[in-house]
C-alpha cells in the first residue's frame, strides 16, 4: 500500500522528555479496555504480566485502543529476556505494538537481550540490528507497510522495569544500553528486594527511587513509575519522572465498589 510506517509518538514525547500521563490496565477486557482508552491518558499498559491476558486478548486490546489516536498502548510482557521472552516480545509486536515494557531486567547485557529481540537484523552496512523473524505480511498490520522491515526498528520503544537492587547497582549501564528509550522503577518489587516487602512507602525505598529517577533523567532517557497515590505521582513528576501511570483499574474498580457498599450497607 506504499505506507510510511506509523511514528511512534510516544516514544518521541521520551526523546523530547515530555511528560506522559498513562493508566495500567489489568482486567484483560476489551470493554473495559475501551473505557480507559477513551479517558484520555496519553498511554494505557495492556499488562500481560500480572494480569490474565494472553496473545489473543492482547490482540483486541491493541484493535480497541487503536480507536483512540491520542493513547499509546504498552504491552508489558511476561518475560524479560532471553529464548521465551524474545519469543513473547517478537509475537507481541506482529501482533500491532510499537512499545513495550519488559519486567525484570537486572543487567545490560539482559536490556541488550531485549533490544535484540525486539530489532529486524539490519541492511548491510548498518548498525544497530536484531533478531526477530521477519513475519512479513502475515503479521497482523504491518504487511501493509511497504516498507516495515526497514523503518519498524526506529519506530519500536523498548522500556525496561529495574525492579531490584541489583538494577538499581547497574542502573547507569542499564541507562546507556542503546535502544532502551526509558526505565520503569516498579515500587513493590524493588521494596521487596530492598527487605521491606509490602512497604514500597518507606523512606529507604523511597529515597532509592528518588536517586534512580535522578540518575535515568542524567543519563538522557526516560524515567517510568506507577504510583496510585496523587500525592505520590505528583512527587514523581516535580523529580522528573517523565512516563507515569496514576492508576490502576483493578484497583480503582475494587475501591470504588467496596466505598459504595460501604455507604449503604449498615457497619457491623
Amino acid at each position: 500500500m506504499n505506507q510510511p510506517t506509523p511514528t511512534n509518538r510516544f516514544k518521541q514525547a521520551l526523546q523530547q522528555q515530555r511528560l506522559q500521563i498513562g493508566l495500567w490496565s489489568g482486567l484483560a477486557d476489551p470493554i473495559a479496555t475501551d473505557i480507559v482508552g477513551g479517558a484520555g491518558f496519553d498511554w494505557v499498559v495492556v499488562d500481560g504480566e500480572h494480569a490474565p491476558s494472553h496473545l489473543r486478548s492482547m490482540l483486541v486490546q491493541l484493535q480497541v485502543l487503536a480507536a483512540y489516536p491520542g493513547v499509546e498502548a504498552v504491552v508489558r510482557v511476561p518475560y524479560g529476556h532471553g529464548g521465551a521472552g524474545a519469543a513473547i516480545l517478537k509475537q507481541v509486536l506482529d501482533l500491532g505494538a510499537t512499545t513495550v515494557l519488559v519486567p525484570m531486567v537486572d543487567t545490560p547485557e539482559q536490556a541488550a537481550d531485549v533490544v535484540r529481540a525486539v530489532r529486524y537484523p539490519a541492511p548491510l552496512g548498518v548498525d544497530g540490528g536484531g533478531v526477530r523473524g521477519m513475519a512479513g505480511a502475515r503479521a497482523a498490520r504491518w504487511g501493509r507497510y511497504d516498507n516495515y522491515a526497514k523503518t519498524a526498528n526506529a519506530q519500536i520503544c523498548v522500556l525496561v522495569q529495574a525492579e531490584t537492587q541489583t538494577a538499581l547497582d547497574n542502573l547507569g549501564a542499564l541507562v546507556a544500553t542503546d535502544g532502551v528509550d526509558g526505565v520503569f522503577i516498579g515500587p513493590a518489587d524493588l521494596s521487596a528486594s530492598m527487605g521491606y516487602p509490602g512497604e514500597p512507602g518507606h523512606p529507604a525505598v523511597l529515597a532509592a527511587i528518588s536517586k534512580a529517577i535522578a540518575q535515568i533523567q542524567a543519563g538522557g532517557k526516560a524515567a517510568g513509575i506507577l504510583a496510585t497515590d496523587p500525592k505520590m505521582a505528583q512527587r514523581w513528576i516535580d523529580e522528573g519522572a517523565k512516563f507515569v501511570a496514576v492508576g490502576v483499574d483493578t484497583v480503582m474498580l475494587a475501591r470504588a465498589t467496596s466505598a459504595l457498599a460501604a455507604q449503604f450497607k449498615p457497619q457491623s
